[in-house]
């Protein structure tokens, strides 16, 4: 069952594939020009020039015919071909009729065939293809009157008869015309199903945009047509009869720079018309898809499916290049030119690639390195992928900086390319620091000021390369030309990239300085109150060498806290509102009221569960003895782990508790 239902996707797929060629051929074919060249080189009464409105005309129905293939159902469109394919074997009988009855008029030869081998010989192949030709036509047609497909047997009929050989011409010539008074009955009998098909059709479509919306039915038959694969493979298709013309006229090898050139040509090549331009996006989507899906694969194994099976990627550069091909008219250009434009555009692509793929495994490597998992593979897949992503953007800079002529919007995207680097090396840098805090037995110190610090550098230099393509672009809209989708790029450029940035670097910025002033506020936990306390950290699960005394009386470490105070200003424990200590009068040594007994558990039960005993150091009861000093390094790692240092504050607010996620 799962087999027919894959054949029925090919078929889905592969017969609707001509109709989008035909409609690309039609798009191609100026009739106008056409016609205008004929008057130019022949008389003004050519009988092609005469009919140059009847050729405008069968061009519009071309593009009607095109359409209605196009959207026929699956059903409908395979009942199309068999009776396409019946109509191409009976061509190839009355092919074989033909070259039969010209052969025996050429050897004049009228006596009996099994006197003349030859004769025999002829007849005998002209035979068994009629026999095979009548035979895939019953079978084609689901009939079993053969009688119906075999009236081009007449002239071997006639010939086995001893029949004079001008007459068999005159069989053969009935023989052509009882065939073509067949097909038209056929015809005849069938012209209502097309306006019985188009009304049935109409009505569905009234059906459903009554109950279900214009959007749905269009999502209807976008999952029907299946368009996004649709378009891929006639732009394969396109590319590989490309590739096959240019090596077909060639007969010696050509070089690197001549196949890079090839390359670049033939894909400009396919893209021409608004039809393979939007083959190639959804080839381009798909490629960058393969890619990322690749990507995650070679990191996580098939973990990766299970976690993500949808894994809906790839359509940004997909439409990174639609945009960008639409603003500078891709489709218009010499072919040389759109092959220059296409690889700055395809550079762009790839940049955004290697961004999509840094994504995917900044969250992986991180992790790892603050796992516990000693896999050497592990760790090899994740650090070998980073150093490709720091490498591979800074050789592809270098290489367009060789190939064409530096300004300033190639600068942009080759500084995009270098922040990439930079990014995997902030990675690298992170991944280092967790896995020296694993190995040593004390925690490193600001570990959060480190990565803060680190993350804000390069989230700066993103912003400064957006403000810069916002500030080109505004400088090429007012002094240059102007176009109405340019300014909409500039607009969304400026919002997203600009503002939002801006926004969410500034509410980082202030949620963590009132998080440190806070932590400063607090009272330092003395050594007495350590050793009367004796209990663990409530977020870290970690005994507490140092720590600070929330109002309501409870005791952190000051970097948890301080993360936590990331995400709200309440206490962990009891949810009360922590304030300033200069807010507070009267708060030291003196305890603030404490929640009624058992409350302070059930508070801690309700935060998170428990670590397991695996993870959970010796003594960490409410009042049990201090853990061993070495599961400070690990108990670290847990904790970044439970709440990322590499997120911004703000995409976590109104989260769980870290100890929730510890």
């Amino acid at each position: 069952m799962a087999a027919k239902e894959k054949l029925e996707a090919v078929l889905n797929v592969a017969l609707r594939v001509p109709s989008i060629m035909l409609l690309d051929v039609l798009y191609r074919w100026d009739v106008s020009s056409f016609f205008q060249q004929i008057q130019r080189s022949s008389l003004n009464n050519n009988p092609l020039f005469q009919y140059k409105y009847l050729a405008l005309n069968m061009h519009y129905v071309g593009y009607v015919l095109s359409v209605v293939l196009l959207t026929l159902p699956r059903q409908h469109l395979v009942q199309l071909y068999l009776y396409f394919l019946t109509a191409l074997l009976l061509y190839a009988g009355h092919q074989i009729s033909r070259d039969y009855v010209r052969s025996e008029l050429e050897s004049a030869y009228e006596g009996p065939m099994y006197l003349e081998p030859l004769s025999l010989n002829r007849f005998t192949t002209a035979l068994i293809g009629q026999l095979v030709v009548c035979t895939l036509c019953s079978c084609v047609m689901k009939t079993k009157q053969i009688w119906l497909f075999s009236a081009h047997m007449l002239p071997l009929l006639a010939r086995l008869c001893l029949v004079p050989l001008e007459t068999i011409v005159i069989i053969n010539k009935f023989a052509m015309i009882f065939t073509g008074l067949e097909v038209l009955y056929f015809l005849g009998s069938n012209l209502l199903v097309p306006y019985n098909l188009a009304k049935s059709a109409y009505r569905e479509l009234v059906q459903v945009v009554e109950v279900y919306g214009l959007l749905a039915l269009g999502m209807s038959l976008w999952n029907q047509l299946v368009v996004p694969v649709l378009f891929m493979v006639f732009w394969l298709v396109l590319f590989a009869l490309q590739i096959y013309s240019y090596f077909s006229t060639r007969d010696q090898p050509a070089s690197r720079e001549r196949l890079l050139f090839l390359f670049l040509t033939s894909i400009a090549e396919c893209c021409s018309t608004p039809y393979s331009l939007l083959g190639l996006v959804f080839t381009v989507s798909f490629v960058a898809l393969g890619v990322l899906t690749l990507c995650k694969f070679y990191l996580q194994g098939y973990r990766a499916f299970m976690n993500d099976p949808a894994m809906n990627r790839g359509m940004t550069e997909g439409v990174t290049l639609l945009i960008l091909a639409v603003q500078t008219g891709l489709i218009e250009l010499q072919v040389v030119h759109r092959a220059f434009l296409l690889s700055i555009i395809l550079f762009i692509v790839v940049a955004s690639i290697l961004q999509s793929m840094l994504e995917i495994a900044d969250p992986i490597v991180l992790a790892l390195g603050a796992s516990r998992d000693k896999s050497l593979w592990k760790h090899f897949r994740a650090v070998s992928l980073c150093l490709f992503l720091l490498v591979f953007p800074a050789y592809m800079a270098y290489m367009i900086c060789q190939f064409f002529h530096m300004d300033f919007w190639l600068l942009i995207i080759i500084s995009s390319s270098i922040l990439t680097s930079l990014q995997v090396l902030g990675t690298l840098f992170i991944y280092v620091l967790f896995m020296v805090e694993e190995f040593r037995k004390e925690p490193v110190e600001n570990m959060d000021d480190v990565i803060y610090y680190v993350n804000g550098t390069y989230r700066l230099l993103e912003f400064l390369v957006a403000l810069c393509v916002v500030a080109y672009g505004v400088s090429e809209t007012i002094f240059g030309e102007w176009t109405v989708m340019g300014s909409m790029i500039i607009f969304i450029h400026s919002y997203y990239n600009v503002w939002l940035r801006a926004q969410l670097g500034w509410k980082s910025f202030l949620l963590r300085r009132d998080a440190v002033n806070k932590i400063k506020s607090l009272p330092i936990a003395t050594k007495e109150q350590l050793e009367k306390h004796n209990d663990i950290c409530a977020i870290c699960y970690q005994d507490m060498k140092s720590a600070v005394i929330t109002p309501c009386s409870h005791f952190f470490h000051a970097g948890c806290l301080k993360k936590w105070l990331y995400v709200q200003d309440t206490c962990p424990l009891c949810h009360c509102h922590l304030k300033n200590s200069s807010q507070l009068p009267g708060l030291g040594t003196e305890p603030a009221p404490q929640p009624p007994a058992g409350a302070e558990q059930n508070v801690v039960l309700q935060e998170g569960p428990e670590p397991p005993d695996h993870e959970r150091p010796p003594g960490t009861g409410t009042q049990e003895g201090s853990g061993d000093s070495s599961e400070h390094s690990r108990s670290s790692a847990s904790q970044e782990e439970a709440v990322d240092p590499r997120e911004d504050p703000q995409s976590t607010e109104g989260g769980a508790c870290p100890a929730e996620s510890a």
